[in-house]
């Protein structure tokens, strides 16, 4: 299966690195850099709903 989780942006890679290492830490799920595989899918389930509510978040209050 090929995968487009391609950023378009490549200067924004560290962005989303740091903004996912936040998410993650905000729900509890102990990510570290490199490979996660171990994680569960609950566990990167809720780092990337937690990504999703902050962006959300961030659109909304941008709209006010």
């Amino acid at each position: 299966m090929i995968s487009n989780n391609k950023i378009v942006v490549p200067e924004a890679k560290n962005a989303m690195e740091q903004f996912k290492m936040q998410a993650a830490n905000e729900v509890g799920v102990p990510l570290k850099q490199g490979y996660n595989g171990d994680l569960t899918s609950r566990q990167a389930g809720s780092i990337g709903g937690q990504m999703v509510k902050k962006m959300i978040e961030s659109y909304e209050s941008s709209m006010k």
